[in-house]
């Protein structure tokens, strides 16, 4: 497992869409683990391959529950609304007041090729359409209500 730079906004890859995993292979393999140590490392809640530089349909999210590998991730259903203020690693220390729907269910396959489903509500649904966001080129600041801000908590 290695530590990947996490692409930042200006990054031309984070505006491109990504392409479909069509077999897992040893490289997807090594890539799954090294988002996940980046992910840790970087104190995040999910990431999305194309932030790491690779246009993969692949996320993972970790919302200190249960992780989830989306291979090919695609919302079939979502439901009700939250605003809230969200961030992303690829945009250091800024947030925004982002709406997004409370409930999500998303199709994907899983780290066997298999096809899952997840059903998430609040911060997992967030997370699910911000990383969906991400490998169709779109980031969260194209959706903040308002300004970005910097977080001043962090020193």
């Amino acid at each position: 497992m290695a530590l990947r730079q996490i692409r930042t906004i200006g990054d031309d890859i984070l505006n491109k869409k990504c392409k479909e995993i069509k077999e897992m292979t040893p490289r997807i393999k090594e890539l799954i683990d090294d988002m996940f140590e980046t992910l840790y490392d970087a104190n995040g809640v999910g990431l999305a391959a194309p932030q790491v530089g690779v246009l993969k349909r692949l996320v993972i999210i970790d919302c200190g529950d249960d992780p989830h590998v989306l291979i090919n991730p695609r919302i079939v259903e979502t439901s009700g609304e939250q605003t809230g203020n969200e961030g992303c690693l690829s945009v250091p220390g800024k947030f925004g007041t982002v709406t997004r729907p409370n409930y999500v269910k998303v199709v994907f396959l899983d780290e066997n090729m298999q096809p899952a489903e997840l059903e998430g509500t609040e911060l997992l649904a967030r997370a699910i359409c911000h990383e969906l966001d991400h490998l169709d080129g779109n980031l969260y600041v194209d959706k903040v209500e308002g300004d970005l801000y910097e977080n001043e908590e962090e020193e």
